[in-house]
């Protein structure tokens, strides 16, 4: 097997191999950056204090919390069949998501960094009965030591970016083999599809994005009570998963407004809510008066700028305003999921990188339920008509909703792919308990 792998994958190997001894530098650094968990850095070199459950054990792997979420309703269902979740992703704040939203019997690990010795150690201890790998996080040891020891492996929700897929294309022969190691891709789209296959994938079925299945996230009654209260009356934008680059435009937008209304209050919810006090500062650097929710602190009379800094509040501050601009799309990021903010009611607007998201956004816009703005004056003319016109904000998340519905299906479409492996996985349950 080892031979016949292409010299970028030996090299890399090797490599990573070597590097074992820096490990503890590289922890340490990560530990200073707030990067790791500092109880949990064992699990980081493949070593757990949790017990490997009895039975079948689905292994299913997501790089960060976007797609430790999306895998949240397909997680429920594996639970209803009595079948044993670990799941493991690589950030502090996907691990503090798992903790707040899953239930307790989810075993949570942070994947192992990327040698060879550290992989052994997690899949000696695990023994997974089958891995899912949500979207496209491929670490090759990983990968491959699993292929190498028969893990059935399934790529879900799969996607390959447009800026991904020419990298990959250049390096073909690696992709290939990384990807020909996977039974089966369950692909988000065509484009995703054709893509894949071009790597190399062997066995590709369109399913759908299963984060269109997500269930809108919950709040917290009595904290949402508390904002209404104090927010009552006053017109509400919410800037949701922000990213830096952006807060600067969203401020201007904020003055150019409230020449029109007053009373409005921007929310910022950053995309990385460490990036809060910075982004508290250049508020009140730039005249403006910013309430911090880190801090416990609430929005008064006077407060222009609401920045919201905390994890796992998101469905409290769709809940909060009726419009919501989607983040990470004024910059070449490619845009946040606007679903779970549609399904909570929220007129959307958002900027012209949307390259993440590319079928839900044109979906979305031509069907009129999300509003697409290229500049800075085009940002500012979306939001004031919404502000201005209920009836229009009526429309626009009528329409959002009959397309989630319409792109919904993926959760049902991933079952049926899956299927064989569970039907697998439920005989050897029942020879186990018989």
């Amino acid at each position: 097997m080892a031979n016949s792998l292409p010299m970028t994958l030996r090299v890399y190997q090797k490599l990573s191999a070597a590097l074992v001894p820096l490990a503890p530098a590289l922890i340490k650094r990560r530990l200073k950056q707030g990067k790791e968990d500092p109880a949990r850095v064992s699990e980081r070199r493949g070593m757990s204090l949790d017990i490997r459950p009895h039975g079948p054990l689905v292994w299913i792997h997501g790089a960060s919390v976007g797609e430790v979420l999306a895998a949240a309703a397909l997680i429920e269902k594996l639970r209803a069949l009595n079948i044993r979740i670990l799941l493991t992703s690589g950030t502090v704040t996907s691990a503090a998501i798992v903790a707040k939203r899953f239930p307790a019997d989810i075993i949570h690990q942070y994947v192992p960094y990327d040698s060879p010795r550290y992989v052994a150690r997690f899949l000696d201890h695990w023994r997974p009965s089958l891995a899912l790998f949500i979207e496209s996080d491929l670490w090759p040891n990983l990968i491959l030591s699993s292929a190498a020891r028969r893990l059935p492996m399934v790529l879900i929700n799969g996607r390959m970016s447009h800026r991904s897929f020419p990298r990959w294309r250049r390096v073909a022969g690696t992709i290939s083999a990384l990807l020909g190691r996977f039974d089966v891709c369950l692909a988000q789209s065509h484009v995703d599809a054709e893509r894949f296959a071009a790597l190399g994938s062997r066995n590709v079925i369109t399913t759908g994005n299963l984060k269109l299945d997500v269930p809108a996230p919950p709040a917290d009654s009595a904290k949402l009570e508390r904002l209404m209260s104090v927010t009552r009356g006053r017109p509400i934008i919410v800037a949701a998963s922000t990213h830096p680059g952006e807060e600067d435009i969203l401020l201007d937008a904020h003055r150019a407004l409230a020449g029109f209304f007053p009373s409005l209050l921007s929310v910022i919810v950053p995309r990385h809510p460490a990036r809060g006090e910075a982004i508290a500062r250049s508020v009140a650097a730039s005249g403006l008066h910013v309430a911090q929710r880190s801090r416990e602190e609430l929005p008064t009379a006077t407060t222009d700028i609401y920045v919201a800094d905390t994890m796992g509040e998101m469905g409290l501050f769709y809940r909060l305003a009726p419009i919501v601009f989607m983040g990470g799309s004024l910059i070449e990021h490619g845009g946040q999921n606007p679903i779970e903010a549609v399904k909570l009611g929220a007129s959307i607007v958002h900027g012209p990188h949307i390259f993440n998201f590319t079928d839900v956004y044109e979906a979305l816009d031509s069907a009129g339920g999300a509003r697409r703005a290229d500049t800075q004056e085009a940002l500012v003319k979306q939001l004031g008509q919404l502000l201005a016109d209920p009836a229009a904000r009526e429309l626009s998340v009528g329409a959002a909703e009959r397309v989630v519905e319409q792109l919904g299906g993926a959760l049902d479409r991933t079952l049926a792919a899956l299927e064989p492996y569970l039907l697998q996985l439920r005989l050897e349950m029942g020879a186990a308990n018989a």
